[in-house]
């Protein structure tokens, strides 16, 4: 894929590590815009703390929100406020990459601003100790909007030999998809694995488990560093569900839960409990569950329809699966497979225990 421009991620990364910082850090501050996708900008840290930074030793920024479309152009200051703090994959120690989150001048939280309900959700509930587990589908496409590997005119072969693939003619963009593992490994996001998906050019990479509001923070930090990384391949990726129309699978945002009563023996009927309250709030779930989502929720392709619920061990085909595993030992977690890729994981999250165990203690 590289081209005779092109500085490796690798190149990259041992180039700023040898950096002379001079007792300076530069700190990356992201944070989630009006459309579902990431923003960033760099500010430098004249001093490191001892132990390294905490989101306590930051400042809270702002920036131009008329810009972004998060605030009017006549009261367009968006602060940012510090939540999580990592390593920076690309400018090497001491520097770091900040998740922030949104808030207007009047003291609220910006409408975008969705880990803050989501949050509060997590401290009223935590006495359940919600473990998710989120599977990030994801298509790259080329500059000219093709899938990368596809032909220029006309379809590839019909899906089958792709997913999980090895080899060339089954696989593409197998370098981006290892810079960007190794780069969430770097900064300790909680990437499990990762893999081919069914349509060519398509993708998957697995976050969790985490606990509670963590979940959604290592997965909008994993999207950041995938477009990061793709960005220095030239390559573009796609969180639509349904990037190419027609026979071609959609893209999914598969959410895995479990609590710690679902995790011992007897968690079966917890996990049945579950589902019932999911089934009885199936239209609010698929309301917050991703922009064209219906496009992809058509009873093929491994999907429930978008407005049937249902459930089945080792179904694909349903809104929520139980694993083989769970069913046969009677415990464990189950998959909601209704969220699409571009889905918000604060609000799949939030609306989960919104569903399971109430509302959130003002």
């Amino acid at each position: 894929m590289a081209d005779n421009q092109h500085v490796s991620y690798t190149e990259n990364l041992m180039k700023y590590m040898k950096l002379d910082q001079k007792g300076n850090a530069m700190a990356e501050y992201i944070w989630i815009d009006s459309t579902g996708g990431t923003r960033s900008k760099s500010r430098t840290m004249t001093s490191v703390p001892e132990g390294g930074f905490k989101p306590e030793d930051l400042p809270t920024w702002n920036f131009d929100g008329s810009s972004t479309d998060q605030a009017p152009g006549d009261n367009s200051d968006v602060y940012l406020k510090p939540v999580a703090v990592f390593p920076d994959p690309f400018r090497g120690v001491p520097n770091i990459l900040v998740l922030a989150e949104c808030w207007n001048a009047d003291g609220t939280p910006n409408k975008y601003n969705h880990r803050h309900e989501c949050e509060k959700l997590m401290s009223t509930h935590a006495a359940h100790k919600p473990w998710f587990g989120l599977e990030q589908e994801y298509t790259l496409f080329d500059m000219e909007d093709r899938p990368f590997g596809w032909p220029k005119a006309g379809f590839p072969a019909p899906q089958g030999p792709y997913y999980c693939g090895v080899g060339a003619g089954k696989v593409v963009c197998r370098d981006i998809v290892e810079a960007h593992y190794k780069a969430c490994l770097y900064t300790g996001v909680k990437i499990s694995g990762t893999n081919a998906e069914v349509m060519p050019a398509q993708w998957e990479f697995q976050v969790g488990p985490c606990l509670g509001i963590e979940m959604g923070d290592h997965l909008w930090l994993g999207r950041f560093l995938l477009h990061r990384v793709a960005e220095e391949f030239g390559a573009k990726v796609s969180f639509q569900p349904k990037p190419i129309p027609g026979d071609w699978n959609g893209a999914g945002l598969h959410s895995n839960y479990s609590s710690e009563e679902m995790r011992v023996e007897g968690g079966m009927k917890h996990i049945e409990a579950a589902i019932k309250k999911l089934e009885g709030r199936h239209k609010e779930h698929i309301a917050v569950y991703g922009e064209g989502n219906e496009l992809r929720l058509t009873g093929r392709h491994e999907t429930g329809a978008i407005d049937t619920f249902s459930y089945g061990v080792a179904n694909r085909g349903a809104s929520i699966r139980i694993p083989r595993e769970t069913a046969s030992k009677g415990y464990g977690y189950f998959e909601d497979r209704r969220p699409a890729s571009n889905a918000d994981p604060y609000q799949i999250c939030g609306i989960t225990m919104e569903t399971l165990y109430g509302a959130a203690k003002e």
